[in-house]
């Protein structure tokens, strides 16, 4: 074998990224020419993602063309309805009614109605509404619905709660609703992170010490991170000109660049630290590098970027904000990985070195390369791979049994902490006001009218973004003018009937009046600026109250709804409406994601490796380890089967619909990356001639300290959000720890070796111009012979 420097040469192939050596890193002034070049790239880009954050939506979680969005923006721009942003709860000790409150009341409803960011205003005052005044008569309700889109309403809520909230005269106002659900879920998430990374970052430090020993090779991947996260910054402002960005995705994206760029730095700067052990000088043992671990880096970073494209087939502007955000971070890690992380290298030499902790107690416990507990631990697998695959599956397959029983559903305001003014809002609005509008289904008819009868004739309030003026030729359906019932609305009045008869269904009501199990009553509704108009005629329709409407009951009921024979095309929305339309977006999309995601990763798997096999089982060992997770992570938050040891959980119990999707992509790349190191070592050492257990043992040995390192670190960082006081930032704190520590656990330590010890000569089919000659039993030879690693392989 030819050798170079008095060691075996590493490649046996052309190196494919060394012209990036060549071109940026060839001499230390070119590697310092380029840390300089980066180093501007970056300072522009935290210029350029300045404020990113005002520029992101909260929402985002339903399709813009939904039949539940379009009915909700049929009701908000025809009819001057729907559910306010933000509903203000104003206390006072004496009740609502004495006067100094109600003056103090009327002047917080005209201030709210003078602000140029509001459509309507709708409350106690000035009319005294009872439906409006709690049942003590202590507390009375005031509903604002802002103009604008998201980033708008959200602005808007955020303004009018600085200040409007707290003692106002005799009255204490807090707030309650969706803009200021959004708002504290941000302000929550802002100051868990913050709290996180004080906590945490002391303790990441410590892990990179323990991995890497010296102090200098432990801050490259604070670099290289800090690097991927500010460009991923800048990119997700320059997409937010063009397109809804949400907010929740630049977490996804720190949290995802930060975990990447440890995974590159970790494989890059130990097989560096391995080169230049063998006499390499910095600027070949950099070449060396990129033209090995750094093809790893770039089949690595295009897997995980096709897997996150292919969000993109999801109608959710969340998903597809993901799917760019989290490819782009994908590029910047490789980046910074490829480019910047090379040209450190080259210009610290010998110095990466510099400051090791734990040199003393390294060579201490340096011992040859076959003692090596990864080394040890393959070849344990490999003498016995049937069993010890058939326990791993079995034991995955029963994390993931829990999955089967999952009950899908949306978040609401009861996963905020108790402690939060919001959460204690909105639980009083519950508890002492008459009003469950905000559980109740729309049902639009666009382009029916009907004729209010004259005793109940709809109510409409004077305002901005009231109901649509008549026109003089429709005067005489003005309220109070009698009219006898035409076609229409006798047919809305045998639908409403109809629909009051279905399972499910508390009471529904429309312009002429309230329907309960088929029969007609009388009752206004506190939100309602009239049932119909020239655009046409909407109906509410109220769930029986053990009805959960953002948990399959909603489901259930906005199927039925949907299915009952409407006099016109009927549009349905509300909040169960919303879930629904969510969830099939995703469960009808899945299919072709799920299938981009498989082929992109066969396809790249396959160019890496020359193997059909070995890409078939990183795809379905993956699949597996993501099954076991969402089963662990229903058994906790679904099924409270920890709640002896963590206390219950806030939040209702169902699994979110979006999060998981979410979670596993991250989950997914990240479980790529270890899949990539893994067999990045393992492929060298079968194109040396090594059969197939030997290669499997020493690329473990090499690589499986980086990615339970790795792994540890992320795992870390994202088990700190389960200490967050969101539910929320919980599951996706602990499902993303309970994925890695599973997938570089079982998967990779146990299943990987098994499998591939059983498929022996298979694996590399059809590379036979890398095939080596498999030889029954491990080669001891080959064993104690191999060089002890003097880095972070040789643990």
């Amino acid at each position: 074998m030819p050798t170079r420097e008095g060691r075996p040469l590493m490649l046996l192939h052309r190196p494919r990224l060394s012209f990036l050596t060549r071109c940026a890193h060839g001499t230390p002034h070119r590697a310092l020419a380029t840390l300089v070049l980066l180093g501007l790239v970056a300072l522009l880009a935290a210029v350029g993602g300045h404020g990113v954050s005002e520029r992101l939506a909260p929402g985002g979680w339903t399709p813009a063309r939904a039949e539940s969005t379009r009915a909700d923006a049929f009701l908000a721009e025809r009819f001057g309805a729907g559910r306010p942003h933000l509903v203000l709860l104003a206390t006072a000790r004496g009740g609502v009614d004495e006067p100094g409150a109600a003056r103090a009341g009327r002047a917080l409803t005209e201030r709210l109605a003078a602000d140029p960011h509001t459509a309507w205003v709708r409350g106690y005052w000035p009319g005294s509404r009872p439906e409006l005044r709690g049942r003590d008569g202590r507390a009375a309700a005031v509903g604002v619905r802002f103009s604008g889109d998201e980033r708008a309403v959200l602005a808007a809520a955020k303004a009018v709660t600085a200040r409007e909230s707290g003692r106002s005269g005799p009255l204490e106002v807090t707030v309650a609703g969706e803009a200021a659900l959004f708002a504290e879920m941000e302000r929550l998430s802002t100051e868990g992170a913050t709290l996180a990374e004080m906590i945490i970052a002391p303790l990441v430090l410590l892990i990179m010490l323990w991995i890497f020993g010296s102090l200098v090779a432990a801050l490259l991947p604070v670099v290289v991170g800090a690097f991927a996260v500010v460009t991923t910054t800048a990119l997700l402002r320059l997409l937010s000109e063009v397109m809804t960005v949400s907010v929740f995705v630049l977490n996804i994206a720190t949290a995802l660049g930060f975990g990447l760029a440890v995974d590159y730095c970790l494989l890059m700067v130990s097989r560096y630290r391995e080169e230049l052990a063998a006499g390499a000088t910095p600027v070949r043992a950099a070449e060396r590098v990129l033209a090995t671990a750094g093809r790893a880096v770039a089949f690595s970073a295009t897997t995980v970027a096709a897997a996150l494209g292919a969000l993109l087939v999801f109608p959710l502007p969340l998903t597809r904000s993901l799917a760019l955000g989290g490819a782009a971070v994908a590029v910047c890690s490789a980046a910074g990985a490829l480019l910047l992380l090379p040209a450190l290298l080259v210009l610290l030499g010998p110095r990466i070195n510099r400051y090791d902790v734990f040199a003393r107690w390294r060579r201490r416990g340096r011992r040859a390369f076959a003692e090596g507990r990864w080394y040890r631990l393959a070849m344990w697998v490999t003498r016995r791979p049937a069993p010890v695959a058939l326990g791993t599956l079995l034991l995955l397959g029963l994390l993931a049994a829990p999955g089967a029983d999952a009950r899908f559903g949306m978040y609401d305001d009861r996963i905020l902490p108790a402690s939060s003014p919001v959460a204690r809002a909105s639980q009083r609005l519950r508890a002492d006001f008459d009003d469950e509008s905000g559980n109740a289904a729309s049902v639009v008819l666009p382009g029916l009218r009907v004729t209010p009868r004259p005793e109940e004739g709809a109510t409409a309030e004077a305002g901005a973004g009231a109901a649509e003026a008549a026109d003089p030729e429709d005067a005489a359906d003005a309220p109070g003018t009698p009219r006898p019932p035409d076609a229409s609305t006798t047919a809305v009045d045998t639908y409403a009937a109809r629909l009051s008869r279905l399972p499910g269904v508390r009471q529904v009501r429309t312009a002429t009046g309230l329907y309960a199990h088929g029969r007609r009553a009388a009752e206004p509704g506190p939100w309602a600026a009239g049932f119909t108009g020239p655009a046409g005629t909407w109906l509410s329709v109220m769930p029986d109250a053990g009805v959960s409407v953002l948990s399959p009951d909603g489901r259930l009921l906005t199927e039925r709804l949907r299915r009952a024979p409407a006099p016109t095309a009927a549009l349905v929305g509300g909040p169960g409406a919303r879930l629904t339309d969510t969830e099939d977006a995703l469960g009808d999309r899945l299919p072709a994601a799920v299938l981009i995601t498989v082929a992109a990763t066969l396809l790249l798997l396959f160019v890496y490796t020359r193997s059909l096999l070995v890409p078939v089982k990183a795809v379905l060992l993956n699949a597996l380890s993501l099954a076991a997770t969402f089963g662990i992570i229903v058994a906790v938050f679904q099924q409270g089967r920890l709640d002896v040891l963590l206390g219950p959980l806030d939040g209702p119990r169902t699994t979110d619909v979006v999060i998981p999707a979410v979670m596993f992509c991250t989950a997914f790349g990240l479980s790529m990356d270890y899949e990539v190191f893994l067999l990045s070592r393992i492929l060298e050492e079968h194109r040396r001639g090594s059969p197939t257990d030997l290669a499997v043992a020493v690329g473990l040995q090499r690589t499986a300290r980086l990615f339970t390192s790795a792994a540890l670190v992320f795992a870390v960082v994202m088990g700190s959000l389960a200490a967050c006081d969101l539910v929320m930032l919980q599951l996706i704190g602990f499902g993303l720890a309970v994925a890695v520590l599973l997938d570089c656990t079982l998967v990779r330590a146990l299943l990987v070796p098994a499998i591939m010890s059983l498929a022996g000569r298979a694996n590399w089919w059809p590379a036979t111009r890398h095939r080596a000659r498999d030889r029954s039993g491990p080669d001891t030879a080959g064993r104690s012979g191999r060089p002890a690693p003097t880095a972070v392989g040789g643990a």
